[in-house]
């Protein structure tokens, strides 16, 4: 009873933070190894009463590892920033002694060939527990402070059986650089006298939060994409160990309660086995038990499914473990009022480090089932893989071996098995080129992850979903492929898996001292090359008519690097094509003399000269950090180029730095002086690219004439429904994410160097462009069906059919050029990202009169 009413102290009463100590976390009857570091002891105040930064954390945890026999700290890879992502490996003594061993059985779990000889009655449980992958969700990381010295000091029979038992994977904190940046602004704005208003600016972070990581991405969206180190480093370390079961611990608006899985049941994805949810169902009752005890709200099965398999509570369920989503109301700071009355922070620690004892619990109840799950769950593989009429998938582009690359080395890291096409085939009107194709067979080990990452799916057991439906990777890739059958693979000669992706080379074709030099279009890293010239002021002219020299085909978009009229600069211009053909995976062809056998002469007068884009993208005020973060990371990880980072409240300043501002979709009004500002930068020769509501944006305040349909049919208005019906039939009208295709007009600027007149299209919105009455300004359309995977309503559907996907508008001597869609979308868009790039290279080339 004392120890209840000094909850509801906790809960009600602001002032009593500073009274927290260790004894309101850890469980009672226990006692504690004198020789482990309590947190105070390291880091000067206990849990909950200041928010960790990410450096004390990792301080902590080397601390906490050094002084203990019962597990060690290794650096698994860096953040962006440079900062440690650090694991902890905890088990009994005895157990370390034979570590090696034991992961070698248990993997063992995970092969067919091997794994029914295999005795689970004495194999440990491997739990991999981590922590705040969205840095603002505080309550997670500094409950691994608890948990850590929790496992390494606390001593008796339960703890010596869980340990004997278990092997845990303590990852304290997957997101370094988010947290650290949280941490730094909850405790830099915290009082003496803890004020838990709402309207403090302790509870209002500063654009963009700390929930993103440095380039402003959300690291649970990139477990299947792997953009990002942080990613691949715990995919890394994921397939290392297989483990059983992976919590993912996150926190959710202040006025919440506790959730954890299972979640909504008509949302689960599809390959995932019915057996993973009763192992979750199981889990949950544990979950309940130890919240009752301490007399914490909380529910199941509502607001969150596992549909998606590239978050971390559900990468799990396609790689045979079982990943469990904790979601605890946020204080967003250090003591909040919500509707039960003051949520302090260490109240929320407290219900993070309880449901983390709770899955330890539930992992060693039913150590031998989940072992068990798992090798059936991967001797299954062979029998799906012998009933699915499609053996195996090819996919490969002849004209981009870096697209290529990009995929091989996400599937690689997935561990799954990819074989370089040794002969060429024709499948599905698509031409696959011996080593430039690959092919994924089914009957792996990796069968269902394999289903999830290729397959198309347009039929669902709900409308509803939390987020994308969709994610089929070559399409996003934009590379062609095809399913093969039993016949056509049957055929193919394979070989040896690929150990590894190499990243492809390019290849001066001809000999230097050429009269000119040129680079086609086609590579995805064309423009980084392109733009190593460019910033070091060579004169670049692009085709806008194809050239043929008697050898080779020029397109149209090709960029030509005439050295005649540079000869100055002909020594530094050959080093540099020396550099761009080992690292940017681009040909470059020596020309010989300027004159066609077929086409335009290189001195034509339709020839564009390139200027260096000048970039900008707008932040802050309203704009998506998503999508802002991602035209970031695009520009300066993958081509080098120096971009600024533009506050919109800037906008009424000097502009003529730039020639190029990205307005990414965003909410918000623009001002009076801002309007003018930028309307008067686009009329005197800049070129705006926006999607979205960047684009409405621009339409709504009379800077483009882009129309936009009204969302709304005005019969269905009009129509009387029942309440009970509202949640539903508004969500089944939510396009969450799609993809779609679209037709492609590949004689326009936007579309120099594609491969083929259909495109593939990510959307998650509703917005739908009007047709212009210029013929000319909508060059990528939507088709008449173009739904290719996800869910879509019918009647969103119906708006999407033969809609624009760009609109080309003339503004002055400017351009604004309004995308329907965000082409770059989560760093994984590889196909869309070349509408972009075209747009930043080659939009100042699209003709006055192809604008409306």
């Amino acid at each position: 009873m004392k120890k209840n009413l000094a909850i509801l102290f906790i809960l009600l009463s602001s002032s009593s933070i500073a009274q927290v100590d260790m004894s309101y976390y850890l469980p009672e009857g226990l006692s504690y190894n004198p020789e482990i570091p309590t947190p105070k002891q390291v880091l000067g105040y206990h849990p909950g009463e200041w928010h960790v930064s990410h450096d004390q954390l990792f301080y902590y945890m080397k601390e906490v590892s050094e002084a203990s026999d019962r597990m060690f700290i290794e650096e698994i890879g860096r953040s962006h920033e440079g900062r440690p992502l650090v694991q902890l490996t905890i088990t009994s003594p005895e157990n370390l002694e034979k570590l090696d061993q034991l992961k070698s059985e248990h993997k063992d779990l995970t092969n067919p060939s091997v794994s029914g000889s295999l005795n689970t009655d004495d194999m440990p449980i491997v739990m991999l527990l981590g922590y705040s992958v969205h840095g603002n969700e505080a309550s997670a990381g500094n409950a691994a402070v608890l948990l850590a010295y929790y496992l390494a000091a606390a001593m008796g029979d339960e703890i010596d059986e869980l340990l004997k038992n278990a092997i845990i994977i303590l990852d304290p904190c997957l997101n370094p650089d988010g947290f650290h940046r949280f941490s730094t602004w909850v405790n830099s704005h915290r009082s003496h006298e803890i004020n838990p208003d709402p309207n403090d600016r302790e509870y209002r972070e500063a654009w963009p939060g700390g929930r993103t990581n440095h380039y402003w991405f959300d690291l649970n969206r990139d477990w299947l994409p792997l953009i990002h180190p942080e990613s691949q480093a715990r995919i890394s370390r994921f397939h290392e160990w297989k483990p059983n079961i992976l919590t993912d611990h996150h926190e959710m608006g202040t006025n919440s309660t506790f959730f954890f899985q299972p979640g909504i049941p008509s949302r689960k994805f599809p390959w995932t086995p019915d057996k993973n949810v009763d192992l979750t169902h199981k889990m949950a009752a544990f979950h309940a038990k130890y919240l009752d005890d301490i007399g914490t709200l909380y529910y199941s099965e509502e607001s969150f499914d596992d549909f998606y398999v590239g978050k971390g509570s559900t990468y799990p369920d396609v790689n045979g473990g079982v990943g469990i989503l904790f979601e605890q109301a946020s204080s967003r700071g250090h003591a909040q009022e919500n509707d039960f009355g003051i949520l302090t922070f260490p109240a929320t620690v407290r219900n993070q480090f309880t449901v983390s004892l709770s899955t330890l619990a539930s992992g060693i109840a039913h150590r031998k089932e989940f072992l068990d799950y798992q090798r059936t769950f991967y001797q299954g593989s062979s029998d799906l893989a012998s009933k699915d009429p499609v053996k195996a998938y090819i996919f490969g582009s002849d004209q981009d071996p870096y697209r290529n690359y990009e995929l091989n080395k996400m599937l690689l890291q997935h561990q799954i098995q990819v074989y370089s096409l040794n002969k060429n085939l024709n499948k599905g009107g698509k031409a696959f080129k011996k080593d430039n194709a690959f092919v994924v067979p089914l009957n792996q080990s990796q069968y269902r992850l394999v289903k999830a990452i290729f397959e198309t799916r347009t039929t669902f057991t709900d409308s509803l979903f939390y987020d994308v439906s969709t994610w089929t990777m070559p399409l996003a890739f934009n590379l062609p492929y095809a399913e093969l059958n039993s016949k056509d693979l049957s055929a193919l000669d394979l070989g040896d898996p690929l150990n590894r992706a190499s990243m492809p080379k390019g290849e001066l074709i001809g000999n230097k001292g050429a009269y000119a030099y040129a680079i086609q279009p086609k590579g995805y890293l064309s423009f980084k090359a392109i733009n190593r010239l460019l910033s070091n002021k060579v004169v670049i002219q692009m085709l806008n008519e194809s050239h043929t020299d008697g050898e080779n085909v020029y397109p149209r978009g090709t960029m030509i690097i005439p050295v005649g009229v540079q000869e100055n600069r002909r020594t530094w211009i050959e080093q540099t094509i020396d550099q761009i053909i080992k690292e940017d995976a681009v040909d470059v062809y020596a020309l010989n003399t300027g004159l066609a056998k077929d086409g335009v002469d290189l001195g034509s007068r339709s020839n564009t000269t390139i200027k260096q884009p000048k970039v900008a993208v707008l932040v802050e005020g309203g704009v998506s950090s998503y999508e802002a973060g991602e035209v970031w990371h695009l520009l300066d990880q993958r081509y080098k180029m120096k971009v600024t980072l533009l506050p919109v409240d800037r906008l009424t300043r000097d502009l003529s730095r730039y020639n190029r501002i990205i307005i990414p979709n965003m909410s918000g009004s623009i001002s009076e002086s801002q309007k003018n500002n930028l309307k008067d930068w686009i009329s005197r020769g800049g070129i705006v690219i926006a999607w979205k509501n960047g684009g409405k944006w621009l339409s709504d305040a009379e800077i483009t004439n882009v129309g936009y349909m009204s969302p709304d049919d005005p019969e269905e208005s009009l129509k009387t429904k029942p309440y009970a019906d509202l949640n539903e039939e508004r969500g089944a009208h939510v396009t969450g994410g799609s993809i779609f295709q679209a037709q492609v007009d590949l004689s326009h600027p936007l579309a120099y160097g594609m491969e083929s007149d259909k495109i593939a299209l990510f959307r998650n919105h509703n917005l739908v462009l009007e047709r212009s009455t210029n013929a000319y300004a909508n060059p990528i359309m939507y088709t008449q069906s173009p739904l290719l995977s996800g869910y879509v309503s019918e009647e969103n559907l119906e708006r999407f059919k033969n809609s624009p996907a760009v609109t080309i508008s003339n503004v002055g001597r400017g351009k604004v050029i309004t995308l329907a869609d965000n082409p770059n979308f989560r760093g994984f868009w590889y196909g869309t990202n070349k509408i972009f790039m075209n747009a930043l290279f080659f939009g100042g080339a699209i003709s006055r009169n192809a604008g409306e």
